[in-house]
């Protein structure tokens, strides 16, 4: 198989932009950490899916072969900026376009200069250390429309289509968990997850994505969709699934903690 890592981190620029404040910079710590182990794995290419690219047509992919600029997140601007500068493979890419109608989906390329890249997609190949030359990107869009099955089926095709190009990939999940956040201004210093019931959920997945229950997590996650709010149904989740045929025999949580009060995680996955 293709697939030589998989990841879950956060979306959020918190960890990135903030990282001495102690519940984040714990975050921080932990995607340095699967950075090292992604880089360990000698991927090719790294496919990434973020929760916050949204799309409403088709499935896009990023096929412009660097972006460069300076993004400004829409929600935590006040804590600085994101300077950044992404290479993708753009063989990859568009062959994942090509392929995406067999599944039955509608695709498009995306390649232009300063197309507006999503923060997730941004402080997730920054964290990692992914997005350079050595380690080009495959970035899929999260269309609004597509449910966690055909996002399962996404991942294996690009992953199918890695596999044709002979390419080693590392497979990266953009998002949280839990998703409610303070509606107040708060002592960052104490975060915490904005209530009990979210950390038990958060708790909860995390520990059968730990043990590898897939069977489990299949069964649970809709109803952590829905009661924790989970970020996007955790379709970053199913990302992941995908890409590895439906199974993993474990997983290890490298940090988990808050995010203005909504979870966050950075999990490796065991192949």
């Amino acid at each position: 198989m293709p697939v030589v890592s998989a990841f879950l981190v956060p979306g959020s620029p918190l960890p990135r932009l903030k990282p001495e404040v102690l519940p984040w910079g714990r975050l921080a710590a932990a995607c340095q950490r699967a950075g090292r182990a992604l880089a360990a794995s000698r991927p090719d290419a790294v496919l990434v899916y973020s929760t916050q690219w949204f799309a409403v047509l088709d499935q896009q992919w990023l096929t412009h072969r660097r972006s460069r600029g300076v993004h400004v997140d829409e929600n935590w601007y006040e804590h600085g900026d994101l300077p950044y500068d992404l290479h993708a493979d753009t063989e990859l890419a568009h062959a994942c376009v090509a392929a995406s109608p067999r599944i039955g989906v509608q695709a498009r390329g995306v390649n232009y200069e300063a197309f507006p890249i999503d923060t997730g997609t941004i402080v997730a190949s920054q964290a990692l250390e992914v997005g350079t030359p050595e380690r080009p990107l495959v970035v899929a869009s999260n269309n609004l429309y597509h449910d966690a099955a055909t996002t399962e089926k996404l991942a294996a095709m690009a992953v199918a289509c890695a596999d044709e190009q002979g390419k080693r990939v590392a497979v990266v999940g953009v998002g949280g968990l839990s998703g409610s956040q303070f509606r107040t201004e708060i002592d960052v210093r104490t975060d915490r997850i904005a209530s009990p019931d979210d950390d038990k959920w958060n708790q909860r997945i995390l520990q059968l994505v730990e043990s590898g229950d897939v069977a489990q997590l299949r069964a649970l996650v809709p109803d952590f969709a829905r009661e924790a709010r989970a970020d996007m149904g955790f379709k970053h989740f199913y990302w992941i699934l995908g890409a590895l045929k439906g199974r993993f025999p474990g997983a290890r949580v490298h940090g988990y903690g808050p995010a203005y009060g909504s979870g966050a995680a950075v999990v490796e996955f065991t192949l």
